[in-house]
């Protein structure tokens, strides 16, 4: 049997037949105020009430400002076992340092990233890391195929340290990412009847049987609820 890991969100994992599959990396992809982040959260912090180690990195929005939200949702950020780093552009023509660990950079490309992360890897025992947005590292690298090669060897790496990948994208921008993860659960807003509800939608998802049927899901003050009972149509 292959270990599953939960994403910390009960509807969800139900679709995915019980969870994500441990040590493989998936994305995350949605258009702006989705839920992207929030989803990535519950994942990060269902493994922290484990008693697992998470890495959060965070390259858009302010490590501060993240953990106030995160804080305002009901989420434990003060746990020991949990880490968030910030890679979001302090000066676009500096380096760029994780506030937290300032001996990882991300600064001006994927490998230096990769190797800050290895680095970080090798300290700790992590079981979870996320990458909210994977689309800022991607601005690093303009020629797509320089791109495949480089993000393929970032996933390779990542397996020999046995964790689990969360990766946040906007749709348009994910195309590379979703042909070569384990994974792919995507956040829509649909039209469904005379109103706009959000859905969720697993659309790949190798090793396993998964519901991939169009779910409703909302945004509560308590995070992400998805409802696997109920069907999107559109």
């Amino acid at each position: 049997m292959v270990k599953r890991v939960s994403t910390g969100i009960a509807g969800l994992d139900e679709m995915l037949g019980g969870g994500l599959i441990a040590g493989r990396a998936y994305l995350v992809e949605g258009p702006p105020g989705a839920g992207k982040t929030i989803l990535a959260t519950h994942f990060a912090m269902a493994g922290v009430d484990r008693g697992e180690n998470a890495l959060y990195v965070t390259l858009e929005e302010p490590a501060d400002q993240l953990k106030e939200d995160m804080a305002r949702l009901g989420f434990n950020v003060g746990s020991g076992n949990f880490k968030i780093v910030d890679a979001t552009p302090v000066n676009p023509e500096r380096s760029v340092v994780f506030s937290e660990s300032p001996d990882i950079e991300f600064g001006e490309s994927f490998e230096r990233l990769l190797n800050s992360l290895s680095a970080e890897l090798r300290k700790r025992d992590y079981q979870r890391v996320v990458i909210d947005p994977i689309t800022m590292v991607k601005l690093t690298v303009p020629n797509e195929l320089e791109y495949r090669k480089i993000f393929l060897a970032f996933l390779k790496t990542l397996r020999r340290y046995n964790v689990t990948v969360l990766m946040t994208a906007e749709v348009e921008k994910s195309d590379v990412e979703k042909y070569l993860v384990s994974g792919v659960i995507r956040l829509l807003r649909v039209e469904s009847g005379d109103k706009i509800v959000r859905a969720i939608q697993i659309t790949k998802f190798r090793g396993s049987a998964f519901d991939e049927v169009m779910r409703p899901y909302k945004i509560t003050n308590q995070g992400i609820q998805v409802f696997p009972e109920e069907t999107v149509f559109i």
